[in-house]
């Protein structure tokens, strides 16, 4: 693994600002980005994401590693929860379990933004039919979570499929990178130039300060994650690991194509900590926030833009 590679990841200002974030808690400063502004930042990179995405997956021949792809990212968010949950279920109770499993099986819109970023800074560029994988990731695990939790927990407690499957779809993060992704499709290739100083030129420092907020959220939910143990740090560095590890090498049988590979590898260590907190709690309102957002965001995100892209990047050969 490239020395270079590491120290490079480390000192990517996106990634500083999010430790910013951290500091400024510890540090008890009232640096604070307001919750409007934060939403607004969060909106815009989904928007900007999905419509980039559309607009390289018009330029891009139909072909079967498209539909493959497709196929591949809704078996994976479908599988990862089924055996995270087992895995974890008897160090944790039945919300939380299920709670962790779909954030580990769903999808981070940030982590994939920053793994973009990544490949950028090398040169390579993945397929823009990657961002409609994300989108598809998105809801299967959030359905298979609230699946394992209705069946583990008792039924008074259980939440209608009915209702779970309409909010997974709808969900607002859902909804406007799928939205985003088809209008960026459709869009006159000449009137979507019109836009792209918003949706390119500015987005890396919107990236910077929506992580400074992320920070910001994991410094604030540390203390309650404390007293969860090591047990949820382990879990949230191996459980993406493995994830991204084998990903990275069964992806070759879906693309030869080593930056969707890279980017097929980057989604299943991913955890999602906007559509999942979202999703969980209407369904498993007993699901402690406090355990697994920190272990998404505070855990699993940082590990995964530090060493965890450098290591899915040595598997698939770049």
């Amino acid at each position: 693994m490239d020395l270079h590679i590491l120290i490079s990841n480390a000192t990517n200002p996106t990634l500083l600002f999010f430790l910013l974030g951290i500091l400024a808690v510890r540090l008890k400063s009232d640096l604070e980005i307001p919750a409007s502004s934060a939403k607004f930042i969060s909106l815009y990179l989904l928007f900007s994401i999905g419509f980039k995405g559309g607009q390289e997956l018009q330029h891009s021949p139909f072909t079967a590693e498209i539909v493959w792809s497709c196929m591949a990212g809704l078996v994976i968010s479908s599988l990862i929860p089924l055996y995270t949950f087992h895995i974890i279920r008897k160090k944790f109770t039945v919300a939380n379990a299920a709670a962790v499993a779909a954030a580990y099986g769903s999808v981070s819109a940030v982590t994939f933004v920053a793994a973009a970023t990544y490949l950028e800074a090398q040169g390579l560029a993945f397929g823009g039919h990657m961002v409609a994988v994300m989108a598809l990731m998105e809801s299967p695990a959030i359905i298979a979570g609230v699946i394992l939790y209705n069946i583990y927990m008792d039924e008074s407690h259980s939440t209608p499929m009915k209702t779970v499957l309409h909010h997974s779809f709808t969900n607002g993060s859902v909804l406007m990178i799928t939205g985003s992704l088809l209008i960026g499709l459709l869009s006159d290739e000449k009137a979507a130039a019109g836009i792209r100083p918003f949706t390119t030129d500015i987005f890396k420092g919107f990236l910077a300060l929506f992580l400074l907020e992320m920070g910001l959220t994991v410094g604030n939910r540390l203390s309650s994650f404390r007293t969860h143990g090591w047990f949820a740090v382990v879990v949230g560095i191996v459980i993406p690991c493995i994830n991204g590890c084998i990903v990275a090498f069964a992806s070759q049988f879906i693309t030869h194509d080593p930056a969707n590979r890279f980017m097929f590898a980057v989604l299943a260590a991913s955890a999602s900590y906007i559509a999942v907190p979202a999703a969980m709690r209407l369904a498993a309102p007993q699901a402690d926030e406090g355990l697994y957002i920190p272990m998404a965001l505070g855990v699993t995100f940082p590990f995964n833009i530090t060493l965890g892209m450098p290591l899915y990047q040595y598997v698939v050969g770049i």
